[in-house]
């Protein structure tokens, strides 16, 4: 019933120009460790962005490579081509930033979501974080249509879709930390992002 989409199509200046999907962690890039994690609950994987040549050389043949029909707008480029060209109903969507993702924590988003909204987004420490969210595939109009008007913006996009927020205590209850929405800013955090369980 999912697809996973994964974002790496920034520019990436707090990692030197680096794609922070290849920065290290545990002897596996960030990709990778992302990969085998939608591959426990997704009947595909994407990962769209703007230079494909790096990661036809690193992945499986097995996971789609796309480019943005949008190109140079952010976050918002990469989903509206996932979300186009996924061919499962639901889209779980993460930032290639983001080394702990979670299968549970998206599978309790996806029931979530099926209750009839058009997106359901955890919501850990207070904040909403659309990206490791899960969306319905149509969500795909209503980005293209912000597109087309440079309203590019994640924030933007939530004013315009029907979504619910799961809150922390959700996933506490299936022991499910909330270190799933962490992401890695420059190179140095790949080694000091966790500290006792807590972000740094």
């Amino acid at each position: 019933m999912m697809s996973g989409l994964i974002l790496a199509g920034g520019r990436n200046r707090g990692a030197n120009g680096e794609n922070k999907a290849f920065f290290m962690l545990d002897n596996m890039t960030i990709v990778e460790r992302q990969i085998r994690e939608m591959e426990k609950c997704c009947e595909e994987i994407i990962i769209a962005t703007n230079d494909p040549t790096p990661f036809l050389r690193k992945v499986d043949r097995g996971v789609r490579i796309i480019t943005d029909y949008f190109p140079g707008k952010g976050p918002l480029s990469g989903m509206h081509a996932g979300l186009t060209l996924a061919q499962q109903p639901h889209v779980w969507v993460v930032s290639c930033d983001m080394p702990y993702i979670s299968s549970k924590a998206a599978e309790l988003l996806l029931a979530r979501e099926q209750e009839g909204f058009e997106a359901a987004i955890p919501a850990i420490g207070g904040s909403a974080h659309p990206l490791h969210g899960v969306y319905d595939r149509s969500c795909a109009v209503k980005i293209g249509a912000l597109l087309e008007q440079d309203e590019a913006t994640l924030s933007t996009l939530l004013k315009q879709l029907y979504w619910c927020e799961l809150q922390e205590f959700a996933f506490e209850e299936k022991a499910i930390g909330s270190r799933f929405v962490a992401s890695i800013k420059t190179k140095e955090d790949d080694e000091k992002l966790w500290l006792g369980g807590r972000p740094l």
